[in-house]
């Protein structure tokens, strides 16, 4: 598996089975690794990738952003035109290609030493975006807190405008695309918080300065990785 340096993602056409349009099974094999998990949670604009990418530098924290493995898909072959079909419309792509895809991801990060998830939370930025990724998520992913980013739909669309022409974002590059982003957020995403619990749900208000989200945000974070910490050593103890 190729990896693209100083992003952390990758190329993964070629890796992938011949086989990832059939179905999957909702349960992955028994021997799979439940990740102790973060969710970045918000709408397009919110902030997400940009605390995400912040977080990951800190130790003890691997970034995932779904949007930047879609992205790193080559627009010749059959999964790159699947992905950018979709997202050129606004919409979500199939949750079944979404999660196989990312699975693959982070298993390859795995392979190649790049996420340890024994010393490590996944810091989950794009997953789970409706209820029925949540539940092929739920053997997968172990939720210890969803950081909520929260914003007027205002700001966060002046958000994606100014992203769209930075970053030439193909998939922020219409107004209607922004709407129908917005819209599927609010009618698909935002009931995904109704099936955590609700005293890990932690709202940020994703108007204030980067710096201030992110104390913000660490606030949430050092207690949990002090926790895991104590965790690892009480059972190296017992080893």
């Amino acid at each position: 598996m190729k990896s693209k340096q100083g992003n952390g993602t990758a190329t993964l056409d070629r890796a992938l089975p011949m086989d990832w349009l059939q179905p999957m099974s909702k349960t992955p094999p028994s021997n799979a690794t439940r990740y102790r998990t973060i969710l970045l949670f918000g709408a397009p604009g919110s902030g997400k990738g940009t605390q995400g990418k912040i977080i990951g530098n800190i130790p003890g924290f691997y970034h995932s952003a779904t949007g930047d493995i879609f992205r790193s898909l080559d627009l010749q072959s059959e999964m790159g035109r699947k992905f950018w079909e979709y997202a050129g419309r606004g919409e979500l792509v199939p949750d079944e290609f979404t999660i196989k895809l990312w699975r693959q991801y982070l298993n390859g990060m795995e392979m190649i030493n790049q996420f340890h998830p024994e010393n490590q939370f996944l810091v989950l930025d794009g997953l789970p975006r409706n209820k029925k990724q949540a539940e092929l998520l739920r053997d997968t992913i172990d939720v210890a807190a969803i950081i909520y980013l929260r914003a007027e739909k205002a700001k966060m669309v002046e958000r994606l405008r100014r992203r769209a022409l930075k970053e030439n974002r193909f998939d922020d590059a219409s107004d209607e695309v922004i709407s129908k982003r917005m819209d599927v957020f609010e009618r698909e995403t935002r009931p995904v918080l109704d099936i955590y619990p609700k005293e890990i749900i932690h709202r940020v208000d994703a108007t204030m300065s980067q710096i201030r989200v992110l104390g913000e945000v660490v606030k949430v974070l050092v207690p949990l990785k002090e926790a895991m910490d104590h965790d690892n050593e009480v059972a190296l103890g017992h080893a």
